[in-house]
């Protein structure tokens, strides 16, 4: 392997993506072509598509465009484990056969012309190349504040995120070697890699409108992503909880004082709003900080077990004698009939 003509891998995590899978993958072939014969990356390049337990037509793309891009190869995992866990897996299975590996989701969303300016960055000396949104100006105004606001909570608690920064990053080899010694079983990457350590920098793209399909990130999964982030590298909701508790056991020590106070002036009177106000909002609190705290024990309960992050059904990037048995199904002959013809 060579620092001149680096071998490039890109890993594209796919889930039920059939409606724009066929314009992403030929979008990223031209891509890689175009480096190729500009000499900025080896001839063995390749790009691994990972499908994350689909339940459409998304393996079966992979393998059709397996059998016909040379430097196209298929991961498919045995069952849904999720965005990150699925990139970690496509992360993991590159490492030992490239130079280099760019990340980038399959909706067409980050653009793909600013791979280019990856490499050159990677060429450079850069071990780490962030791909950082220039605005949003494609997302909603609730999903617009939302970001903003979680970005900036991140940073007040400590967590260092780079800023607009998903998941469209360039890592070189011993970076991506020292992600893997990361066994974490919730996965937040975009708060280890900062962690690396290593040469970084950020290429600006303009983010683009969804190609075809739906969102796989609706409100609900963002939450939890980003609740993730938060349990994963702070423990600032437990410390925020302690002190919400010591200020209302200060604010408890006043009243009762005041309360003592009138009793014994003979000035009391029955307060049975105050009382019940008081019951529920205490004991919402307490709640809150027993869920918080589950919250923390059921991370520490699944790390302990130290369970794969995932299952590979199928290999068809280290294993190319797959390929043959997958092109044999029925859904494939006219391409390999296509190809023998192409032969003859």
């Amino acid at each position: 392997m060579s620092k001149l003509h680096p071998v490039l891998t890109i890993v594209v995590p796919c889930f039920n993506e059939q409606e724009v899978l066929g314009e992403t993958t030929r979008q990223l072939t031209e891509t890689l072509q175009q480096l190729m014969t500009d000499h900025l990356i080896s001839s063995k390049s390749s790009i691994l598509l990972v499908d994350d337990g689909s339940k459409d037509q998304t393996w079966n793309m992979i393998v059709k465009a397996t059998i016909n891009h040379r430097s196209v190869a298929g991961l498919k995992l045995a069952r849904n484990v999720g965005h990150q866990s699925a990139l970690y897996a496509g992360l993991e299975k590159a490492k030992d056969r490239s130079d280099c590996v760019i990340s980038i989701d399959a909706d067409l969303q980050d653009d793909v012309s600013a791979i280019r300016t990856f490499v050159a960055k990677y060429l450079d000396g850069y071990d780490i190349v962030y791909g950082v949104r220039s605005d949003r100006q494609t997302d909603t105004a609730f999903k617009r504040t939302t970001a903003q606001a979680f970005y900036r909570s991140m940073q007040k608690i400590g967590i260092n995120l780079v800023y607009n920064h998903a998941d469209f990053r360039l890592m070189s080899k011993r970076a991506l070697e020292e992600l893997c010694k990361y066994k974490e079983t919730n996965l937040f990457l975009r708060g280890i890699v900062p962690l690396l350590g290593f040469k970084s920098t950020e290429v600006a793209y303009t983010r683009k409108e969804r190609h075809a399909g739906n969102t796989k990130y609706p409100l609900k999964r963002m939450l939890s992503f980003a609740f993730d982030g938060v349990t994963s590298f702070s423990i600032a909701p437990i410390r925020f909880i302690s002190f919400l508790g010591m200020l209302l056991f200060m604010c408890g020590v006043v009243t009762g004082g005041y309360a003592l106070m009138q009793k014994l002036t003979g000035n009391a009177n029955a307060g049975w709003t105050s009382l019940m106000v008081s019951i529920w909002f205490i004991g919402g609190l307490q709640l809150i900080g027993i869920g918080i705290i589950g919250e923390y024990i059921g991370r520490v309960f699944l790390e302990v077990k130290g369970r794969p992050k995932y299952a590979v059904d199928i290999d068809l990037y280290t294993n190319n004698d797959l390929l043959e048995k997958h092109s044999s199904q029925r859904d494939f002959q006219p391409i390999k009939e296509q190809k023998r013809l192409q032969r003859e």
